[in-house]
């Protein structure tokens, strides 16, 4: 009877979604104990990616050469704060970072693991324009990815990051389905196969700050992406325990002209998350997606303090200008100014450690801590 027949089906479909939800990784136990690590309370992830371009661009802002030695240099002085892992616990590293040492000959990834942070590498190739489309973008690093995620725990690295980037455009109907699928599903599959490797996968869809749009709207646009790339990692059997989400903050577009309060971005990003993100996820992290370097603090201290709602999963940062802008600014290439320049990290490394608590104060890093970060169509 069709009654029978339906029951048969409903129970086949469940058979399937129990053999699936049952498979995990070799690594199950690390993931869950890494990803679990990175969102530790009051700590966050520094996120010293930059590729050589994009690293020369900073650089270029102070007047320094863009060569090996000075990033070396650059990194080793981030690296070596005094009391960092008091508010950091893992650091993402461009793939020649992961392989550099310090001026005594110690490798990166083993200095941070003496500090108790965990190293972590990018392992996307960049952006291309996504076939199909008359302008967005699809991210490329699928092939040959297994391999390289081998490498990098062989070298020391525990996590990774990803990073697919759509743009609101409320004209052209951006982000478009053809465009959420695909980043979803390329992230999804990075995610599956960073897993099998050991490394815990960040998973980050950035939508940008550029345009005109409401807050309301990327409140809107944000829950279709993240529901998207929820649905995805379900389908590639990815283990959420060992997951982290790196998204951006919901907040009105850079030329929009009806700003919004500090808590009203608090409330509509926690709501929103909490409309998709699973309560698996121990810990999201936030990119700073060109706020200045107090904008970022402020609002993670927000959506912290916030009691109207509740928060599931521990909400925390993975900056890189954000936590950078003023260090760099310090440094200004000069060996002598590496104390400072380290100072100046370390305070605005501490002020986003309170933020994840809900006790930041304000005024970490006085008027440097304010000037723009924004950068439109940002790409590293």
């Amino acid at each position: 009877s069709p009654r029978i027949m339906l029951r048969c089906l409903l129970a086949v479909a469940l058979a399937s979604t129990a053999a699936a939800a049952g498979w995990q990784p070799h690594h199950a136990a690390e993931l869950v104990q890494t990803a679990k690590f990175l969102g530790s309370a009051g700590k966050g992830i520094l996120a010293a990616d930059e590729s050589t371009g994009t690293i020369g661009k900073r650089f270029s802002s102070i007047g320094v050469e863009n060569n090996e030695v000075n990033r070396q240099k650059y990194r080793e002085l981030l690296f070596r704060t005094d009391k960092i892992e008091q508010c950091i616990s893992g650091v993402i590293m461009f793939e020649e970072t992961l392989y550099q040492k310090t001026g005594d000959g110690v490798p990166f990834a083993e200095l941070l693991k003496h500090k108790n942070i965990v190293p972590g590498i990018k392992v996307d190739t960049g952006v291309v324009e996504l076939p199909g489309t008359c302008g967005e973008t699809a991210t490329t690093g699928l092939d040959g990815l297994a391999k390289r995620c081998a490498r990098y725990y062989q070298a020391g690295a525990r996590f990774a990051k990803w990073r697919a980037v759509l743009r609101i455009d409320e004209k052209r109907g951006w982000p478009s389905k053809l465009a959420m699928q695909d980043n979803a599903w390329s992230l999804a599959r990075y995610a599956a196969i960073c897993q099998s490797e050991g490394l815990v996968p960040i998973v980050e869809p950035e939508i940008l700050m550029d345009g005109p749009h409401s807050i309301e709207h990327c409140a809107k646009v944000t829950e279709e992406v993240l529901a998207c790339v929820y649905k995805a990692l379900s389908d590639n059997h990815v283990l959420l325990e060992g997951t982290m989400l790196k998204p951006n903050m919901v907040c009105p577009g850079s030329e929009c002209n009806k700003p919004c309060t500090t808590a009203e971005m608090a409330y509509y990003t926690v709501q929103s998350l909490r409309r998709v993100v699973p309560t698996a996820v121990p810990a999201i992290s936030f990119l700073s997606g060109g706020q200045t370097e107090e904008e970022a603090t402020l609002n993670l201290n927000a959506m912290n303090s916030i009691t109207s709602l509740s928060r599931p999963w521990a909400l925390t940062f993975s900056y890189g200008r954000a936590l950078q802008a003023s260090a760099l600014k310090a440094w200004g290439g000069k060996d002598e100014n590496a104390a400072k320049a380290s100072q100046a990290f370390l305070e605005r490394a501490n002020a986003n450690g309170q933020a994840a608590l809900g006790q930041y104060q304000g005024g970490a890093g006085g008027a440097d801590a304010a000037k723009t970060n924004f950068v439109k169509n940002y790409a590293y």
